[in-house]
C-alpha cells in the first residue's frame, strides 16, 4: 500500500468518525482542520488535493509554531485556509496577523492589539478566544471569566472577527473523563453567542476525543494523528 493510499484511507476513516458522532448526537457534522505539526508542506499539500476531491472547496490546516508554518505556506500551494491553533507569543503577533486567517489562541488582551496593529482591516483575521477551561496552571488560555472582557476588545478592532471559541481540555486518559469539560465549553459558547454576532465556531477535540466534543457541540475539531500517524520524531 503506498504512502498516498494510506492517507486516503485514513482521512476516509476520520470524516467517517465524524459524522457517525455527528449523526448519533442529533448534530450538524463539524469542519476538520487538520493538524500539521511536524509535518512538511508536501504531506500537508497531498492531504488537502485528497480534501478537495472529495468536495472540500477550502482545506483547512492548523499549525502549532508560526515559525515551522512560515515554511509551509507557499510550498503547500493555494486555496488551503491557515489557522493557528499554538500558543502565541507577542514577539510573533505581526507574523501571525499577515500569514494565517485564523488565529484560534487568543487568550490575553495583549494580543488583540498586537493582531489588529498587523492586520488590514480589509481582510479582517478570525480569532477564537482559547479558554483554559479546567484551570490548568500548565495551560495556556483565558479564565472562563476573562471571555467577556476580552471579546468585547475583540469586537471593538475593525481589522478583527471574532467567531467564538477554542479549548484542549485536561489530558484524561478516559475521554469520556474529558466530556464535562465539552459541556462547560458549549455553555461558554452559547453564552457568548447571545451577546455578540457572528459566533459560529466552537473549536474542540482532537483524534482521541473527538466524538465526546461532537456529542457536546463542537462546530470545528483539529485531527492530526488519526489523519497523518504517529508524529516523526523532531530529533
Amino acid at each position: 500500500m503506498t504512502e498516498h493510499s494510506d492517507l486516503s484511507d485514513r482521512l476516509e476513516q476520520v470524516q467517517t468518525r465524524i459524522r457517525t458522532a455527528a449523526e448519533r448526537a442529533g448534530r450538524p457534522p463539524p469542519r476538520l482542520l487538520a493538524v500539521g505539526k511536524t509535518r512538511d508542506a508536501a504531506e500537508i499539500a497531498a492531504l488537502a488535493r485528497l480534501r478537495r476531491a472529495a468536495g472540500e472547496a477550502l482545506p483547512g490546516f492548523g499549525e502549532n509554531y508560526v515559525q515551522e508554518a512560515e515554511g509551509k505556506f507557499d510550498a503547500a500551494g493555494a486555496g488551503i485556509e491557515w489557522h493557528l491553533i499554538g500558543h502565541l507569543q507577542s514577539n510573533k503577533a505581526r507574523q501571525a496577523a499577515s500569514r494565517f486567517d485564523w488565529v484560534q489562541t487568543l487568550d490575553r488582551a495583549k494580543l488583540v492589539a498586537a493582531l489588529a496593529h498587523d492586520r488590514d482591516p480589509a481582510r479582517p483575521l478570525n480569532v477564537l478566544i482559547q479558554v483554559n477551561v479546567d484551570d490548568e496552571a500548565s495551560k495556556h488560555g483565558c479564565r472562563p471569566d476573562a471571555i467577556p472582557a476580552l471579546a468585547e476588545a475583540i469586537a471593538a478592532e475593525p481589522a478583527l472577527v471574532l467567531r467564538g471559541l477554542m479549548a484542549i481540555p485536561a489530558p484524561h486518559a478516559d475521554p469520556e473523563r474529558r466530556r464535562p469539560a465539552f459541556t462547560r465549553m458549549r455553555g461558554l459558547f452559547d453564552a457568548l453567542a447571545a451577546s455578540h454576532a457572528g459566533i459560529d465556531t466552537l473549536s474542540m477535540g482532537m483524534s482521541d476525543d473527538l466524538e465526546q466534543a461532537i456529542a457536546e457541540g463542537a462546530t470545528l475539531v483539529r485531527v492530526g494523528t488519526a489523519l497523518f500517524g504517529a508524529r516523526p520524531s523532531r530529533g
